[in-house]
């Protein structure tokens, strides 16, 4: 089985990481990773890590197979990666999920799973949301 997840992946945490690990129980796992412009254009600010350094860390996880940048602009970023990938299933968090995904995943018989965010064992919760907010009171 052929498992797909796509986002930024910035400031890489133990959050992403069981998020990964989470998602690699479905089956081999593929990261799709949102390109430096695109991120900009959706969150208005840059990321930390360039393409090349996001990539490299996420290719580096042992519970991905592989990944790549998106090639696309917008949320749906992903789509020509998808359908070349042909996934069994489309892995997304709570806030992840999107009724654009659902149907997306719908017209190509792609089973779309959404999960909660839960942490390792003994871990935080992480989001980069909260790590951004965490780090912006410190500066």
């Amino acid at each position: 089985m052929k498992v797909f997840v796509s986002g930024c992946y910035d400031m890489l945490h133990s959050g992403h990481v069981a998020f990964f690990e989470e998602a690699a129980k479905y089956g081999d796992l593929y990261v799709g990773l949102g390109n430096d412009e695109n991120i900009f254009a959706l969150k208005n600010r840059r990321t930390v890590n360039s393409d090349a350094e996001r990539l490299y860390m996420v290719k580096a996880i042992r519970h991905v197979k592989d990944a790549w940048i998106n090639s696309g602009m917008g949320k749906m970023d992903f789509v020509r990666e998808v359908e070349a990938l042909k996934p069994d299933v489309f892995f997304v968090n709570k806030d992840g999920w999107s009724q654009e995904k659902e149907d997306f995943c719908k017209a190509r018989g792609i089973r779309l799973v959404v999960a909660e965010r839960i942490p390792s064992p003994g871990l935080p919760a992480r989001s980069t949301t909260a790590l951004r907010t965490m780090l912006a009171g410190t500066v």
